[in-house]
């Protein structure tokens, strides 16, 4: 039986520690893949649940590759129109967050315009069963999730094409959610299964180590669901501070004006005050304290005051690059030609071990 890369959560998170220490120590010798699908614009979800994290690690030096994964939007979604639309407002976002594109470490490419990475798939599917795919619990809740009746092949390959992503650089890292462990063992499993079959005498592929995320779930304005545009529970990162405090105003608290933070019996008031948190730096319970009986209306006009300060630079930065769109372009583009160098380097190789070279 082939070895598993984690029998329980808690091994996971071990190795997870051990990995953070040495990228502190040794950033240069990792290299990050990471992304999103272009669905929609960002919200501060994102913001403090992945983008805060991608900015450190690139600053302690770790060469990042952000993949727009704009092909993946097809398996769950109808809608195409706006996917280009989506990509821009996505770079724009990553780079007014802090990720920068200028300093030959970090680039940003949407995977459709990236030939050879594409070529992985066709091999890598040799690699995994339909069993395999089946009984990935990811896929399952993302079926669920997107009340999908006719599912489509690529639902199922998805895991085979996040593989070939995260492959085509040669990616050591991913950071990652408790949830998306199944897809990332998805890839070790082709990794280690492409090197023994093709690739005894020498690896071609890393097997990429988990960074399992430390930013707590953000949950929406409804304090009870995951923040999220299509749930309309979300303030997005383009918002501006009018549209900002309109939506705090119509967060959902509850009737007890005394305010404490009590995340198991008092949801949502404990959301609102881990938000001004994440804002401020201050604990909860701190905050909870200070507004004491000022109620519910306190709480919401400290939140709104909290994270429109916080959003401040980054909506500067954001109108900054939205009058620039050549620029964006530019960025993309030095993405693409990066991750095609890289990707017809992997490609070549991959040819050279499996005897394909003519």
């Amino acid at each position: 039986m082939e070895e598993t890369f984690s029998e329980t959560f808690e091994a996971a998170l071990e190795k997870s520690r051990k990995l953070e220490a040495d990228l502190i120590q040794n950033p240069a010798k990792y290299k990050i893949l990471t992304g999103d699908r272009p669905t929609g614009r960002l919200h501060i979800g994102h913001l403090f649940g992945s983008l805060q994290n991608r900015v450190r690690l690139q600053n302690l030096g770790v060469p990042t590759r952000i993949v727009i994964a704009d092909y993946q939007v097809l398996t769950d979604h109808d809608s195409f129109e706006n996917i280009a639309q989506y990509i821009q407002q996505l770079t724009i976002d990553y780079i007014a967050a802090g990720l920068d594109p200028e300093n030959d470490r970090t680039f940003i490419f949407p995977h459709s315009h990236v030939p050879e990475l594409n070529q992985l798939l066709l091999p890598f599917l040799t690699l995994v069963t339909m069993s395999e795919l089946d009984r990935n619990p990811t896929v399952k809740e993302e079926i669920q999730a997107a009340g999908l009746s006719r599912i489509n092949a690529g639902m199922y390959t998805y895991p085979v094409h996040q593989a070939a992503d995260i492959l085509f650089c040669k990616g050591t890292v991913v950071p990652v959610g408790k949830d998306q462990l199944p897809h990332l063992e998805i890839t070790r499993q082709i990794a280690r299964r492409f090197n023994e079959r093709y690739a005894a005498k020498q690896s071609v592929f890393p097997e990429p180590q988990p960074l399992l995320s430390k930013a707590p779930m953000i949950k929406g304005l409804d304090g009870g669901q995951k923040m999220s545009k299509s749930r309309n529970n979300a303030i997005m990162l383009c918002h501006t501070e009018d549209e900002t405090a309109k939506l705090i105003k119509k967060a959902k608290t509850d009737g007890e004006r005394v305010i404490t933070y009590d995340p198991v019996n008092r949801p949502e008031v404990a959301n609102l005050l881990m938000l001004i948190s994440l804002c401020t730096g201050e604990e909860p319970q701190a905050i909870a304290d200070s507004i004491g009986e000022g109620g519910g209306g306190m709480l919401k006009n400290r939140l709104t005051e909290a994270l429109n300060e916080y959003l401040r630079p980054h909506r500067a930065k954001r109108a900054e690059l939205e009058q620039n769109p050549e620029y964006i372009q530019q960025v993309l583009r030095k993405g693409i030609a990066k991750a095609r160098e890289e990707a017809s380097a992997t490609l070549e190789e991959v040819r050279q071990v499996m005897n394909m070279v003519i």
